[in-house]
């Protein structure tokens, strides 16, 4: 394995990292565009659990965000980051721009197609700036606190770092998306409720995630012989450099 590095190699081509991006843009764009329309209740040992189905699968992403900046680095994960971020601003761009569209009135499906696709897709102002700005800065953190937590403990104790760097991120994610969303019709006990719910829900699947993690951390490494250290890095999200 190459030594720690302090800054990526200049135009050296990684094997994963490209799918790694593709694969952290998807579970995003799904898990905001897909999970938010259906609300979920299951009983657990007498009391309803509500939740929205995107919870299940957007703590995924944090694990996307953990192994490349553990991997790659922070620069590179920010990379992803912006690209997921303009992933998620053209779907709603598009999202609007179709729903907007003159219907066709000779074809009858329009009739049922348009009512679905205003309710699946047609978020308020609110929840789609709050979703934005809630991503931006919990996946920033969350990369940021994990890239730290690296050089403190020297890259030992990984499940530190994931496990850490998630509660940060995932907290200022939480903390900023239903406020935005939320804040103007909901009470404060509710969006406490929801708020520590959400949280602890998220940091939970982190942690059961933490195998899987180890294992595509040591493959990854092997794979690309790259263990980087952030020890020189610019730690600024405003930025595409390497």
């Amino acid at each position: 394995m190459t030594p720690a590095t302090s800054h990526p190699l200049r135009g050296r081509h990684y094997r994963f990292y490209d799918l790694l991006m593709a694969g952290f843009v998807t579970v995003l764009l799904c898990s905001n565009m897909i999970g938010p329309g259906k609300s979920c209740a299951v009983d657990i040992f007498g009391h309803t659990l509500v939740f929205g189905a995107g919870n299940i699968f957007f703590p995924i992403s944090y694990v996307f965000g953990d192994i490349l900046t553990e991997v790659y680095g922070y620069a590179r994960a920010r990379k992803v980051i912006w690209a997921g971020f303009a992933a998620m601003l053209f779907a709603t761009v598009m999202s609007w721009v179709v729903i907007h569209l003159p219907q066709n009135s000779a074809e009858p499906y329009n009739k049922i197609i348009q009512p679905g696709l205003e309710t699946v897709f047609g978020n308020t102002p609110q929840i789609v700036v709050a979703s934005m700005i809630a991503f931006w800065a919990g996946d920033f953190v969350n990369s940021l606190v994990m890239a730290k937590m690296k050089l403190a403990t020297q890259g030992k104790w990984l499940w530190t770092r994931t496990i850490g760097s998630t509660a940060v991120g995932q907290g200022v994610d939480s903390l900023l998306f239903y406020p935005i969303a939320f804040g103007a019709v909901w009470s404060t006990e509710t969006m406490i409720q929801v708020v520590a719910f959400n949280w602890l829900f998220k940091v939970s699947v982190e942690v059961v995630m933490t195998p899987v993690t180890y294992a595509l951390v040591g493959f990854l490494k092997r794979a690309e012989d790259e263990d980087f250290f952030d020890t020189d890095t610019q730690f600024t999200p405003f930025s595409l450099k390497d």
